[in-house]
């Protein structure tokens, strides 16, 4: 598994989940940043990270928009987005959005390693 230099954005607004995924990400090598606010995502993913971590159901956002948005911009369509969701019965929904895949809360942290290192190696 390579993570010298990738770069992975985390939107979540639940921050627990955020800091202990950024942490364990940091801890295996990734470059993380990350938005609590998911009507931001689009300007903060200007910087192109190697992967988006994506939370379906967001404070006053739904991360499917965010999706399909992140995916018919041409600066964009290309990062790979890994929805998550505490709903197991959304993950049809979230592929139809253009998400590459979907894991369902709480994760198992090597299954989300393993998801990420398919994703962009």
């Amino acid at each position: 598994m390579e993570t010298k230099n990738k770069k992975i954005f985390i939107a979540d607004d639940d921050e627990a989940i955020v800091d202990a995924t950024s942490m364990m990400l940091e801890m295996v090598g990734y470059e993380v940043s990350s938005t609590l606010n998911g009507a931001a995502v689009q300007a903060e993913i200007r910087v192109k990270p190697d992967l988006i971590l994506l939370d379906i159901w967001m404070s006053g956002t739904d991360g499917r928009d965010v999706c399909r948005k992140i995916k018919a911009d041409p600066e964009t369509r290309d990062i790979p987005v890994l929805m998550i969701s505490a709903s197991r019965d959304i993950r049809e929904s979230a592929l139809a959005s253009g998400a590459n895949d979907f894991l369902a809360k709480p994760f198992d942290m090597d299954i989300l390693l393993l998801k990420i290192d398919e994703l962009i190696n």
